[in-house]
């Protein structure tokens, strides 16, 4: 069975508890995190969005899992 995106970052998110972009692209060479995010909570999940400034003025979202469907 192949491992889907989703179940990836979904695993991610279990041992985790939380992921950026940064860490998707370098660790499974996932691009679009916020589409995966998005069909987890279509699935069910209960997933926060952390939004971190930086000192620069920039940000990055940075996803906590609160609860998964049941």
């Amino acid at each position: 069975m192949k491992i889907t995106q989703k179940n990836k970052i979904l695993n991610h998110l279990r041992k985790f508890n939380g992921i950026t972009s940064l860490e998707a692209i370098k660790m499974y060479r996932i691009t679009r995190l916020a589409a995966r995010i998005y069909n987890l909570r279509e699935d069910g999940h209960i997933i926060n969005t952390e939004k971190v400034f930086q000192d620069d003025g920039s940000h990055y979202a940075n996803y906590h899992l609160i609860k998964e469907a049941e």
